[in-house]
């Protein structure tokens, strides 16, 4: 699953939710409600394990995924203010909803592989569920607008 998705499920789990001791933990186990869903992303393992690092193409579509959700958990968050702590929580939830990913980016641009972040990685592996590149991409876009329409109603 793309990083797009996480932040909206995060985001609008703590503004739905609000309390940050039900939000945050939510947040960062939905990563893992998502994963099984039918998506696309690019085969950053495929490529490390057999070309010894991603591609270029991979690496834009990683920049373009990751500064759109971003954009995305930062204006769902400006939507809370003036309540600064709500800002926040929204701000930490979609941090957490990503954190799984970001723990692997390692391994991925820099060949760290220890034990523990292998594990994570085969893990999250077996429980993708991919598709092709246009049903995957439409799907998500779909899920990101469901989960932005609930975050703001």
């Amino acid at each position: 699953m793309l990083e797009t998705p996480h932040v909206a499920l995060g985001a609008a789990i703590a503004i739905n939710v609000g309390n940050p001791l039900l939000a945050l933990p939510l947040s960062l186990f939905s990563h893992f409600l998502l994963e099984p869903l039918p998506h696309w992303n690019p085969h950053t393992y495929t490529e490390v394990t057999t070309k010894g690092k991603l591609s270029k193409a991979t690496v834009a579509i990683i920049w373009a995924d990751a500064l759109t959700g971003l954009f995305l958990g930062l204006w769902l968050a400006l939507q809370t203010l003036p309540d600064k702590q709500r800002f926040l929580q929204v701000i930490f939830a979609c941090f957490l909803a990503v954190l799984p990913d970001l723990i692997e980016a390692p391994f991925f641009f820099f060949g760290w592989k220890p034990k523990i972040l292998m594990k994570l990685i085969q893990f999250q592996r077996s429980i993708q569920y991919d598709v092709s590149w246009l049903p995957g991409l439409i799907f998500q876009a779909i899920v990101v607008l469901i989960l932005v329409n609930w975050a703001i109603q």
